[in-house]
Parts: C-alpha cells; structure tokens; sequence
C-alpha cells in the first residue's frame, strides 16, 4: 500500500494519573500506531504526549518504553516523526531525536502537505488572553529556570513536576469549549494576514471541527484520555476520526 496519509495526534498525557491507566493507554496508542503505520508517510505528534517530561543532562523520566520502541520502529521504517512540546513536555532537549529519531519542534509553523497549507501547534499560550499563563511559559522556559530545577535530585523534581502537570491538567479538562474561545479567535485573525487550510491545535482535550472562513477550518485533536480522537489528511481533506 501507498504510504501517503499524514496523521496528526495530541495529548496522550502518558504518566498520568497512574501507572496503571497510563500503561492501558499506552498499548492503545501502540495498537493505534500499528494500524495507521501501513499507509503513515509521516505522523505529527502536537504536544503533552507525556504527562510530564525535563531532560537532566543524563536522566530522562522513567517508563514510556512500549511508545518509545514503537516510535524509534517506526522511524527505522521510513516514516517521519515530528513532536511539537506542548505545555507538559515543553522540557524536552535532544534525546528524543537522538535516540529515537524524532523531530523535536519547539513553537507552532505552517506546513504543507498534499497541497494543503496547515498551521500547526500546540495551542497552549495562543491567543489575546491568558497573560497569566504567557508570563508563567516565559519563566518555566527560560535557561535560569531550567538551571536550577536541574539541580534537584530526580526523584523529588519529577515527582514535584508530576504533582504540577496533574493539577495543570485538571484545570484545562474542566474549561469550557466555544465559538469564542481563544483558539477559535485566534484563528480568525491569523486568517485575516497570513490565510492556510487548517489550523490543527491540541491542549484543549475536546475534539471539534470549527470554519474559520471560506477556505479554512479550525481542528482541535481531542485526547487520549477520554476522546481517542486523531487526524488524518487524505486526498487534500482533514478529518478528525476516533480510533
């Protein structure tokens, strides 16, 4: 078969809450990755694929194995990986490209696949509101920071990130959806200047197709945690599907 189709994913908040959910959630990711690996040309992972991740100069968070050896498989059979970091793995460094062979992206950017121009991110800090939020990335992102939470020893700075992100996620899982929320707004007025096909964001948790304007639709990948919701672009058409 022809290895045309591109698949978009996000939000599979592996790690949390517990071991035990996490790892049920794990083979289902894997199962979904074996299904879509004979017709994937390439596959977007948009962010917080990990419930929480930092990158110590020589530890990295423990577990993910069964998702880490199939991503690293499927590299080794051709298809390119992009993971852009959400707001939960935003500490990611190089091991992911050195080990496995992803591509690690650090912000949103248009691309283009099957003719169609798709902008895509994240979702976290987009947007005229949420300044709280924007102020808190800023410091969490800055090399300061990142110094000096390396300096904890990892059994207590992964489990305090931990214990973070779970709260974190929590709050974004009990927000509301709408025509008027933030990604919706902001879509329309990217649209205004710098017009694509699709806008393609995680972080909400809630899967949903919204027209932007003539040309474009807005797509929000859901999550693995309740929606098993992904993305498939297909003959110049974006479909949100649920596996």
């Amino acid at each position: 078969m022809k290895k045309e189709k591109i698949y978009f994913a996000s939000d599979f908040h592996l790690g949390s809450p517990n071991l035990e959910e996490s790892l049920k959630r794990e083979r289902k990711i894997i199962s979904w990755l074996n299904e879509i690996e004979i017709d994937a040309k390439k596959i977007y992972l948009l962010g917080d694929i990990f419930d929480f991740w930092f990158e110590y100069k020589k530890v990295v968070p423990k577990g993910f194995v069964r998702l880490l050896a199939k991503l690293a498989d499927l590299v080794d059979k051709g298809i390119q990986i992009h993971f852009l970091v959400g707001n939960h793995d935003m500490w990611m460094l190089d091991y992911l490209e050195k080990e496995i062979g992803l591509k690690v992206h650090f912000r949103e950017f248009i691309i283009e696949e099957d003719n169609q121009l798709i902008f895509i991110g994240h979702g976290d800090g987009l947007g005229k509101s949420d300044y709280k939020y924007k102020i808190l990335k800023s410091l969490f992102t800055s090399n300061i920071c990142k110094w000096f939470f390396s300096r904890l020893h990892p059994n207590f700075g992964i489990r305090l990130g931990q214990a973070w992100s779970n709260k974190s996620r929590k709050k974004q899982e009990n927000s509301t959806s709408g025509e008027k929320e933030i990604l919706v707004e902001y879509c329309k007025e990217q649209q205004k200047n710098n017009p694509v096909d699709y806008y393609v964001f995680g972080h909400r948790h809630i899967p949903m197709e919204v027209k932007i304007d003539q040309r474009a639709y807005y797509v929000n990948l859901g999550d693995w945690i309740h929606h098993y919701t992904y993305a498939v672009l297909s003959d110049q058409k974006l479909k949100l599907m649920k596996f």
